[in-house]
């Protein structure tokens, strides 16, 4: 089975979110107080227990792809040494090229399970992967969205259960 994961908001959140509820980081992602710069990225930690779950899924032999939302080498590079650090299967990150939407990446991976979040902070669906995937092939995608910042703990940790969550 091959799973799509979001990293940003689904997997991964900044270090200063540490301990607010779920509903405060929204609220600072949409106001902007967030903080951002250069090294925003690269403090990013893992939401929950979200290492373990997918290294669950791994061992169960699970394919993973990361969706990133990082488009450069650099910043791409740097989403690499945050899984690693933190513990996540090494597999493959992606991320969009010159021109390409979050969907084009997902349709050329053609995985299984796209799981990721609402995107509740920054526009909802309309920034969402699965929603925006050709027609023709979301009967072959189950897509799980998740509360953005929410984590992924609570989703069941039989690979095979995945295809029926709700």
């Amino acid at each position: 089975m091959r799973i799509l994961i979001f990293t940003e908001g689904t997997i991964l959140t900044h270090r200063s979110h540490i301990g607010l509820p779920r509903e405060k980081i929204v609220e600072l992602v949409k106001s902007r107080i967030d903080p951002v710069g250069v090294d925003y990225f690269a403090d990013c930690v893992p939401i929950g227990n979200s290492a373990g779950k997918i290294q669950g899924w791994k061992r169960q032999g699970a394919t993973i792809l990361y969706l990133t939302s990082r488009t450069t080498s650099e910043e791409v590079q740097t989403m690499k040494i945050i899984l690693g650090e933190y513990g996540f299967p090494d597999d493959e990150l992606l991320f969009r090229r010159a021109g390409e939407e979050y969907n084009d990446v997902a349709e050329r991976a053609l995985p299984d399970v796209v799981i990721e979040d609402d995107c509740e902070s920054i526009g909802g669906e309309e920034e969402m992967t699965y929603p925006n995937i050709r027609q023709d092939l979301k009967n072959r995608i189950k897509s799980i969205v998740v509360k953005e910042f929410g984590g992924i703990d609570h989703l069941p940790d039989r690979i095979s259960d995945l295809l029926n969550e709700e």
